[in-house]
Formats: structure tokens, sequence, C-alpha cells
């Protein structure tokens, strides 16, 4: 996994050089739908960057602000993630402790299922509504990138409708 977060950092720097504050808030505004990182995570992972040659930091001095620790790819970084976006795929384990819990909750009152139900739900609407507005903010792509980017929102999208059906699904036909 960590390797992975590496190569999406990686991707985050080829689109311009960011510091270890920048490249969590584009993590959390532009892939925390299909990938999350915490703060901790991303640090390390730009430390290992640098450490591996795969990235640089540069000190930018701060106008009257603390200077700022500002990371860029370098050639290495770039063939490295070339090299991950041109490889074969491999399967992906999904973890989702919502599911395991749906799984076992046989063993729960009827109300308390609906309640694990509903909590879900007001988690996904608030995902729906976040990535709702973030497309909107994005009409139109002007290159295969941005286009590519918009798809993956897309696909964001059209999962947390899937998941908003299935609820409805089981709250309809739990016994």
């Amino acid at each position: 996994m960590r390797m992975v977060l590496a190569r999406l950092i990686l991707g985050l720097l080829n689109i311009a050089p960011m510091t270890g504050y920048d490249v969590k808030k584009h993590v959390d505004s532009t892939i925390r739908h299909f990938w999350a990182a915490d703060k901790a995570q991303v640090y390390r992972t730009l430390a290992g960057l640098v450490r591996d040659g795969y990235a640089t930091v540069e000190v930018v001095p701060g106008v009257g602000l603390p200077d700022r620790q500002e990371h860029h790819i370098t050639e290495a970084g770039r063939r490295a993630l070339t090299e991950w976006l041109a490889s074969d795929l491999t399967p992906h384990a999904e973890r989702e402790p919502f599911l395991a819990r749906i799984f076992f909750a046989g063993s729960l009152g009827r109300e308390q299922v609906l309640d694990l139900l509903r909590e879900r739900r007001a988690q996904a609407e608030v995902l729906l509504t976040e990535l709702t507005a973030r497309r909107a903010r994005h009409a139109e792509a002007h290159d295969r990138g941005g286009y590519l980017m918009l798809a993956t929102l897309e696909n964001g999208l059209t999962h947390v409708r899937a998941e908003l059906e299935w609820l409805d699904t089981v709250e309809r036909n739990l016994p």
C-alpha cells in the first residue's frame, strides 16, 4: 500500500511542486474518493521519496512567513511514476470495515442494524454532496489528463450513488 501512496504523491508532484501541506490538501480535495492518507503517511512517504531520489526538497524563503519546504519530482521519480502507470494491474484486496460489521450484524436487533445503515447513509450523502460540488467546479476537461481526472471523479459519484441504492434495498428488505 505504501508504494501506491508514493506513486500517487509522485503523480501530484508531477502536476506541480508542493509542500507536504499542499500534498495533503490535494489528497483530500482531489483523490480522496479513491485513496485516503493521513498527514503522517503523507510526510513519511514524502521523506521516503526524497531519500530514494524520486523527489527533491527546495527551501522557498517565506516573506513574513516561515520558509516552505517545496517538493519537486525528479527524472527518476518521473520514470518510477511512468513505470507504475504502465505496469500490469495487480488485484487489490478490498477492506471495508462497514461491510464487515454488516456481515456479522445478524445478532443485533433490527433497530441497531438500521442505525448502522442510517449512519452509513449519512456518510454517503455527505460524500455525494462533496463529489457533486467538486464535479460542478470542473465542468470540462481540456486535455487527456484533465479528462481522466474527471473520469475518476465520475467513478466516485457512480459508486456512492450505487451504495445509496444498495442501502435503500437493504433497509427495505431487512427482516
